[in-house]
């Protein structure tokens, strides 16, 4: 590591404890594989991240025809009125859906009572099984998304949404164990940093250390992610008419990520990672969203100068 860069990070430390932050990230040049990170391989809950491996799992069973993506079936109305749910968890009443739509909802929107009907066809277990099949390691896949949205968020009323951001805050442990089972590593769905850069290389490359995830799985994976509505976060940072960027945010709590790849016009193809606790008793926090994308852009614009 050069001293330019270690003053970089140390630049980028700051900047994030500064911010009220806590951040684990990795940028990984998808054709050389030299990569720039912050603590890469510390273990966080997963939050909404664990819906693209539930996507691939679902996919890759359709391929061998163990599921029908065309087959409809009925899902409960979720009724949340809390902020933030969205799609299916919002609704009021029963809805009949394929299972491929289910896919575009859970990804795309991140609507976990959908994400809940897919897990109904593929147990957690099962998911982590198919990530294991491809030689993915670093994500446990324990529990469904229903038992993830049972949080102490739900039981205060809304102007007092801060005191189960504190309690997040202040109740885990030195070994990351929590009083809140979601943020329970133990307990949690949970991946680092690097593990969910490896997934992203796995659907966008063909490594030849690990099972190749088939083709159109992988495309159609690819597909969800870049059409990703949710784009507050890391998304300013690398959209442009000359680059594109497939995402998935995870929000819980305190917790905020995004893992995605960004496409360049000249060829080139990063993976990025960003997963983040803010130390910030606040449910809505642009800042923090914003200062996520700065970090990423700046360990990126690290690797993409070493390559001019």
């Amino acid at each position: 590591m050069t001293t330019g860069t270690e003053r970089l990070l140390g630049e980028l430390r700051r900047a994030l404890h500064d911010g009220g932050l806590y951040g684990s990230f990795l940028v990984r040049d998808l054709e050389t594989g030299d990569e720039i990170g912050i603590d890469p391989d510390t273990e966080l809950p997963a939050a909404s991240l664990v819906k693209i491996p539930l996507a691939l799992a679902t996919l890759e069973r359709i391929r061998r025809g163990e599921l029908d993506g065309a087959k409809v079936i009925e899902v409960a109305p979720g009724r949340v009125t809390t902020p933030g749910p969205t799609g299916l968890s919002r609704f009021r009443h029963a809805a009949h859906i394929a299972v491929e739509d289910l896919l575009y909802l859970s990804t795309c929107i991140s609507d976990s009572n959908a994400a809940d009907a897919l897990f109904e066809l593929t147990p957690p277990t099962q998911v982590g099984a198919v990530l294991h099949e491809f030689g993915l390691r670093g994500i446990a896949v324990r529990h469904t998304m229903g038992e993830l949205m049972d949080t102490p968020v739900e039981r205060f009323d809304p102007a007092d949404v801060h005191l189960a951001h504190a309690l997040a805050i202040d109740a885990g442990t030195p070994g990351r164990g929590h009083r809140v089972p979601q943020l329970d590593i133990s307990r949690a769905n949970t991946g680092t940093a690097r593990a969910f850069v490896d997934l992203l290389q796995a659907l966008w490359t063909e490594g030849a250390e690990r099972p190749a995830i088939h083709p159109e799985v992988a495309a159609q994976v690819r597909g969800f992610l870049a059409n990703n509505l949710l784009r507050n976060r890391l998304a300013p940072d690398f959209e442009s008419d000359a680059s594109t960027w497939s995402s998935k945010t995870g929000t819980l709590l305190n917790l905020r990520h995004e893992v995605g790849v960004v496409e360049h016009a000249d060829g080139q193809t990063y993976a990025i990672a960003a997963l983040t606790e803010s130390q910030v008793a606040a449910g809505r926090q642009p800042g923090a969203d914003a200062l996520m994308g700065q970090v990423a852009r700046r360990l990126r614009d690290e690797l993409r100068s070493r390559w001019v």
